[in-house]
């Protein structure tokens, strides 16, 4: 078995099913590329009987040919393709009933949205095959998977015909965080500083499979450029197979992309339906929800206000990186991304997806700054400002119930930073905006996320409550 980077409480549960003495329905969904298939095969290298995958756009004649094929390969002797999936499921039953009666056993379905092609009849046919017989096997594990998360939510986790309520576990698979890539890469024998790591992060994100890619003995500078500017780099056609291989009629996702990627600060819905010419009605949430349940983007519901003022935010790095530099044939081949990396646009990108990164890495931020044992919830915030008034934005805010806020400032450099008198005023204006708008009563600590540090926070005492470096984030 190859060694599992991180996946510490998903190890835990799948081993938990094994314990189980009930049968088990295990649906695990997250984004293409994410490990999904490399965790459950080597989770369950021992247990596992009968490994099936769907192929994406393919004819039921072709899905039923390749189940034939998994059957040939788990029972080792020739198996001719079923007719329909009532039949290959109960090809299925007969195979695995002699094997569950001593100890539990795995099967496991992958790109099971896949597989429900129109009028296939394989959703109605799984669930006969669990409810019928699968659901009063003691020794048996099934896991479904699929990258298509909003399906596997809305048709398995939420479904309201035969499985309903029948999923017995349920797991989101997420992209590596910092520290997980860290080690990753480590265990590639790939030994780059933190800050070409947090580079690499910002560019490609937590995704297995894309920092696979990187090379030993490479900078993040040349890996960059390799992998995504060149004509065979894997990164290069990545964006468009993506979003078109998740989701149905991909091309409005996409829009609320490229439409988020150009306002680091987001967008309410109601700005998101006027930038992108869509409907008011449901067709909107549910492309919203689509996208934020595949981990494209976030919603996050500023200080003081309820879910329905939520500001969504592109939190995909490679979505961000690719509408900024990759998309429209910008610039292509050796040298693009050192091109690039000396403009003003890397300044804004950077900035940008630190302050996403901070997002993502908010307990590592409280620990951090040793508040991770009180309670607190953590928002953004803005002031758009009427006539005479002064208006605020505030990236990150960590509302505590011991009567404090963290007003986090969040600032990638190449070098420590260094506080300025013009910008020490606009910090200053931020604590004063913000007090007055809310009228808080909490006390309000202004925290400096960086990457190096401060250079000069004795020039202004009592400005700067607490400072946190990028090396807390792994």
């Amino acid at each position: 078995m190859e060694r599992i980077i991180g996946r510490i409480p998903e190890l835990k549960q799948l081993q938990q099913l094994l314990e189980s003495p009930d049968a088990e329905l295990l649906a695990i969904y997250g984004r293409r590329r994410v490990g999904k298939t490399f965790l459950v095969r080597n989770a369950y290298e021992k247990q596992m009987v009968f490994e099936f995958s769907g192929a994406h756009n393919a004819t039921l004649r072709t899905q039923l040919a390749v189940f034939g094929q998994a059957m040939t390969t788990a029972t080792g002797f020739a198996i001719a393709a079923p007719t329909n999936w009532m039949q290959a499921f109960d090809q299925l039953r007969i195979f695995l009933e002699p094997k569950l009666k001593k100890q539990k056993k795995v099967v496991f379905i992958d790109e099971f949205p896949w597989l429900h092609t129109p009028k296939s009849g394989f959703r109605e046919a799984f669930d006969h095959f669990w409810n019928q017989w699968a659901s009063q096997q003691r020794n048996l594990v099934v896991v479904i998977c699929g990258s298509a998360a909003a399906w596997m939510i809305t048709n398995i986790i939420n479904n309201r015909g035969g499985l309903h309520n029948r999923v017995t576990r349920k797991m989101r698979l997420l992209p590596f965080t910092l520290g997980e890539a860290e080690d990753f890469l480590r265990s590639r024998n790939i030994v780059l500083d933190r800050y070409q790591i947090i580079q690499l992060y910002m560019a490609m994100g937590g995704v297995p499979q894309y920092l696979k890619m990187v090379d030993q003995g490479e900078s993040a500078t040349a890996a960059i450029e390799r992998i995504c500017f060149t004509k065979d780099g894997f990164l290069h056609d990545e964006f468009k197979n993506l979003f078109h291989s998740l989701f149905h009629g991909a091309s409005k996702h996409l829009t609320v992309i490229k439409a988020l990627a150009q306002k680091g600060g987001g967008l309410t819905r109601n700005e998101l339906i006027h930038a992108c010419k869509l409907q008011t009605g449901g067709g909107t949430t549910q492309i919203l929800e689509e996208l934020r349940e595949s981990g494209f983007i976030g919603a996050y519901i500023p200080f003081g206000k309820t879910s329905k003022d939520a500001v969504f935010k592109l939190i995909d790095e490679f979505s961000l990186f690719h509408t900024q530099f990759m998309a429209d044939n910008k610039l292509h081949g050796r040298g693009s991304w050192t091109v690039f990396s000396s403009k003003p646009i890397w300044a804004i990108w950077c900035g940008i997806a630190f302050e996403h990164l901070c997002l993502k890495h908010i307990d590592p931020i409280k620990y951090a700054l040793g508040i991770h044992g009180v309670h607190s919830e953590h928002y953004v915030w803005r002031h758009k400002p009427k006539e005479g008034e002064r208006g605020a934005q505030i990236d990150l805010l960590i509302d505590r119930n011991d009567q404090c806020i963290n007003i986090c400032e969040l600032k990638f450099t190449t070098t420590a930073f260094e506080l300025s008198k013009k910008y020490a005023l606009e910090l200053q204006n931020k604590l004063d905006v913000f007090q007055l708008q809310t009228k808080t009563r909490k006390a309000l600590f202004l925290t400096m996320v960086t990457t190096y540090g401060l250079q000069n926070r004795k020039s202004y005492p009592g400005l700067i409550q607490s400072e946190v470096t990028v090396d807390a984030l792994f």
